[in-house]
């Protein structure tokens, strides 16, 4: 249930091991394009769908449920404006589950979540069924570990973590899994394994936020924070490189921890580390607005009708994916200033809310007196930019080693 970034490939990877496979959606072009055999999701190509789309049926009928063996059940779970955790659509699809729920059935979560979701929120919903969880039907945590855009490690080379409600339940997971994971990792509950999932995001959130903030502190003291990481990187133990940005996107990074914070108020905890992190990672897109406008400012230019082009509008490179990108931020911030303002990105074509649509790059390299990198996408050439751009910032280091060209320095983090 649920098929987009997370559900989809899941779809696919089953059907690829032989598994005949309901896809259920509310969404109707999701399902219309599933029957059609097009992808909708750049890490499910279509050429991947059509080669097992007999074992595959495509629907928006819960009722189709109820002759399968497991539920997976792959819903999105944002953020209220209130930075609050939002499990309508996780309730909304258990509801369903649960009036065509049968015995013996698996019911799994994928959905990040706060530690206790599975058994206090998922689990009574359920068994508004008629029957009790871990007697008549079997629950699991299961937390997808998808990382749009990458390639060396995929859906079967990623260890994947279980929690079962109950032994069977976690066993009954483990063996489902097996058959398309290579490695499974079975941890004692579902809070463990829900936990386990906000603990890999919120690592990567604080030590994101901490270089980002070293990038702050080093555009001050004239540092270069791209040497100070590439030297600090070469140490073999005690180091894991993390790089500096325009700020933190996509599904998991910018949202699982507000997760975590929440729950822990019931517990009369403040989780102030990690909620500095979300403040300082979150504040980037405004830093990198500010050093546009110094930048400007030093050749006596203002942000007000100059001609600025953003390289890349997704969240990070090689995706189309633009959720919680801080290039939307920055491009929002500019267009406040009245930038005369354009984008180039080859997997982004139109930004609706922005009233943008990417441009060709090279005449729009020509005419813009700013260049902005804010996702390094393959295939593009940043050094051979750097060197044509009458004037160049540069948030994601690309750059730094090419010439510059004679009309302005070349800008960093």
């Amino acid at each position: 249930m649920g098929l987009g970034y997370v559900g989809l490939p899941l779809v696919i990877a089953l059907a690829e091991a032989g598994i005949e496979v309901v896809a259920v959606d509310n969404d109707v072009t999701k399902v219309e394009a599933l029957r059609r055999g097009e992808s909708y999701i750049a890490d499910a190509p279509a050429s991947a769908l059509r080669a097992v789309d007999d074992r595959i049926e495509a629907t928006t009928q819960y009722s189709a449920l109820m002759d399968v063996e497991a539920i997976l059940l792959c819903v999105p779970t944002p953020l209220t404006p209130n930075r609050e955790p939002d499990l309508s659509a996780l309730v909304g699809a258990a509801a369903g589950v649960a009036e065509v729920l049968q015995a013996g059935q698996l019911v799994v979560l994928e959905s990040t979540s706060y530690p206790g979701t599975t058994r206090d929120r998922l689990v009574p919903i359920l068994e508004e069924s008629g029957m009790k969880a871990g007697c008549d039907f079997h629950v699991a945590f299961s937390p997808e570990r998808i990382d749009p855009g990458r390639t060396d490690h995929t859906l079967r080379t990623t260890p994947k973590v279980v929690g079962g409600l109950t032994e069977a339940g976690g066993a009954r997971a483990e063996e489902l899994y097996g058959r398309i994971c290579d490695e499974i990792v079975r941890v004692g509950s579902p809070e463990a394994a829900e936990m386990t999932k906000l603990l890999e995001n919120i690592f990567r959130s604080v030590n994101i936020a901490l270089v980002n903030e070293l990038s702050i502190l080093c555009d001050r003291m004239e540092i270069d924070i791209w040497e100070v990481v590439d030297a600090a990187a070469t140490k073999p133990y005690g180091f894991m490189r993390f790089d500096p940005g325009p700020g933190m996107g996509g599904h998991c990074l910018p949202v699982d921890p507000f997760y975590l914070t929440w729950k822990a108020r019931e517990y009369h905890l403040a989780t102030e580390f990690i909620e500095l992190a979300g403040k300082v990672n979150a504040q980037m897109p405004m830093y990198c607005v500010a050093r546009i406008e110094r930048a400007l400012n030093d050749v006596l230019k203002p942000v007000n009708a100059t001609r600025i082009l953003l390289l890349g509008m997704s969240y990070k490179a090689g995706v189309s994916d633009v959720r919680e990108s801080p290039a939307l931020v920055v491009a929002q911030q500019l267009q406040k200033l009245r930038a005369d303002l354009s984008y180039h990105d080859p997997y982004v074509a139109d930004v609706p809310e922005l009233g943008l649509s990417s441009v060709e790059l090279e005449p729009a390299l020509e005419q813009a007196e700013l260049v902005v990198i804010l996702t390094a996408h393959p295939g593009i050439d940043h050094a051979a930019i750097a060197e044509r751009a009458a004037l160049l910032l540069d948030f994601r280091g690309v750059a730094r080693h090419a010439a510059v060209g004679p009309a302005a320095p070349r800008e960093g983090p």
